[in-house]
């Protein structure tokens, strides 16, 4: 629990002190002549894509018609590099976030974008090798996984056994000490197990900030999707087959999911109604965002759910060649 909490706390302090994305901004009068703020979207042209332009943009559009809708709401695109010359550099005025993670990311996709000339590839690629890297790490959490759905039959027997002592200090007592046991048996650390949860979700926003901060990026496409497109901004345009992303990104979430769930979901477990609801619930959260991301976004959370798909089904291919070994 120690260590937990110490993760727990650099990653609030790497947050408190990030430098986000800063949504582009205009002020306007309604129709009671009172001052409102709105985000500004890239909703017309022949290249619109529905997305919600960044202020803080790390290099200089190629489309005309975003050029001027920057420069028409106060960004001055002169000042910007070009995507081709951007060089990540450490600025006193961003914060630790944008410095180490938002900035190098971006630069890394930029330059797989034009060396493979595809920036939807460069987004699937630069996924995998962060996952590749990560591999360790991500592995040993998915082995805590398959370990703890070995241990359930012993954990549900020893909830059995205690099932009418909730009261009993001295019972709870030594039903922990059972369950500590049976967790060494098998080799499990409920540490080691959270630890995909707290690397999933900063990797998803550091490429969340770097694809909507680099117009290179965003303006590409990937056989025929534009990567700054949101599926439902395509699809109330009539173009219906962007509706691949989500549904790719619905079935990638839920096996994904469904590999790691363990037998909490057993109907035997009293907890399995409440587990399985929370479950189906992120897969419907997910799903539904999928609608109002970039298309680039969407292909980075399938290459990386896949990649998980693909790590858990190794790690129980193994798992089971060892049990087979041992009887």
């Amino acid at each position: 629990m120690k260590k937990l909490k110490k993760i727990v706390m650099i990653l609030l302090i790497v947050f408190l002190l990030t430098g986000c994305t800063k949504q582009l901004v205009v002020e306007k009068t309604n129709d009671n002549g009172k001052k409102i703020k709105e985000v500004v979207k890239y909703e017309k042209g022949e290249n619109a894509t529905g997305q919600v332009l960044t202020e803080n943009i790390l290099c200089k559009p190629k489309d005309k018609e975003l050029v001027d809708l920057y420069e028409k709401n106060g960004v001055d695109t002169e000042k910007i590099v070009d995507c081709s010359s951007f060089v990540p550099k450490i600025d006193s005025k961003s914060g630790i976030w944008d410095n180490l993670f938002v900035k190098p990311l971006a630069w890394v996709i930029l330059k797989l974008g034009y060396l493979i000339k595809n920036f939807g590839l460069a987004v699937i690629l630069a996924g995998l090798i962060i996952r590749l890297i990560l591999y360790p790490v991500t592995n040993k959490s998915a082995m805590q996984s398959e370990n703890l759905k070995k241990a359930q039959p012993e954990l549900q027997k020893l909830e059995k056994k205690y099932a009418n002592k909730a009261n009993d200090q001295q019972a709870m007592i030594q039903k922990s000490q059972e369950m500590m046991a049976i967790y060494k048996k098998y080799n499990i650390s409920l540490f080691s197990g959270c630890i995909i949860a707290f690397i999933q979700l900063p990797l998803f926003i550091a490429f969340l900030e770097a694809i909507g901060r680099t117009p290179a990026i965003f303006e590409g496409s990937f056989l025929g999707l534009q990567l700054g497109t949101t599926p439902w901004f395509a699809i109330s345009n009539g173009n219906y087959f962007y509706i691949i992303i989500p549904i790719i990104v619905f079935l990638v979430t839920y096996y994904s999911m469904k590999l790691n769930a363990t037998s909490a979901t057993d109907p035997s477990n009293p907890a399995a109604a409440s587990t399985k609801m929370m479950m189906n619930v992120m897969i419907g959260v997910i799903t539904i965002s999928s609608f109002s991301l970039s298309t680039a976004i969407g292909l980075y959370w399938i290459t990386s759910s896949l990649f998980t798909v693909i790590q858990n089904l190794i790690v129980m291919r193994s798992g089971n060649n060892a049990s087979i070994k041992k009887s």
